[in-house]
């Protein structure tokens, strides 16, 4: 049998490479045999927090490694001028944002929560990365902060949003008509825990599970609106991943 043509060591094989990388995402991500043994991985972690065991530059990041990449490529790919996030916790995913921005040269991470507690916010302003970060402390949903929001929007051309705040469906939903209008073409809306939809996944008592969380919020302003796809083929090499369906790129 004759072997494949290799191609020379000169030629230029990132065009083939990136379509290959993408043809095997895919075909992965249709493969139910390993779906079913990464949700079962996600189930059995659950018990020992594995999304709290990491940190970004020092600072927790309440994040599944596979989601904390993920991140890495959306806004390098993208180069947002501004990130806007709803839900800071300890400050991780700021770092995160910020550290890509800083090495982009450009871009600012704004975070808006409603209860910043003191030591996170002196972990976050004495972060080497501070100068690249905002915070608003206030209710997301709040008409007075999404106007200070939105007025930091229009003095950019690329804007990208991720909410990861409160969970429940009437606050996530609010939070996408709110700022999912900020988004700019070609940019990223990521709507965090959408995988509390998946009953083994969320077993803590909370006001939110399924049938009212982040995905079921998701799929209502979705059918308001056709600004947004899925990246399917992102979501497909996800694999392990906290927010199944909620990578959408803004598509005007």
């Amino acid at each position: 049998m004759n072997e494949p043509e290799r191609p020379s060591p000169a030629a230029d094989d990132r065009k083939s490479f990136d379509a290959a990388k993408r043809s095997r995402a895919i075909a992965m991500g249709n493969d139910e045999g390993v779906s079913t043994q990464a949700a079962n991985l996600l189930s059995a972690v659950r018990t020992y927090d594995w999304s709290y065991q990491w940190t970004w530059l020092g600072l927790p990041i309440i994040q599944l490694p596979s989601d904390i990449v993920a991140m890495q490529e959306i806004i390098w790919e993208t180069r947002p001028q501004l990130v806007i996030e709803t839900g800071i916790a300890r400050g991780g995913s700021m770092a995160l944002y910020a550290s890509i921005l800083e090495l982009l040269g450009e871009g600012t991470v704004v975070g808006v929560d409603i209860d910043i507690r003191v030591h996170n916010r002196s972990a976050l302003e004495n972060h080497p990365l501070f100068g690249r970060i905002e915070l608003i402390e206030g209710s997301s949903v709040d008409p007075v902060v999404v106007n200070k929001v939105a007025e930091m929007a229009k003095s950019v051309e690329r804007t990208m949003v991720v909410l990861d705040s409160d969970h429940s469906h009437d606050h996530v939903l609010a939070e996408l008509r709110a700022y999912g209008p900020l988004v700019t073409t070609g940019q990223y809306l990521v709507v965090a825990d959408t995988i509390i939809e998946q009953p083994a996944m969320e077993d803590r008592v909370r006001r939110w599970g399924p049938g009212n969380s982040p995905a079921t919020a998701l799929r209502a302003y979705l059918a308001e609106t056709d600004r947004f796809v899925k990246d399917e083929p992102l979501e497909a090499k996800l694999l392990l991943t906290s927010s199944p369906g909620g990578y959408l790129r803004c598509v005007g």
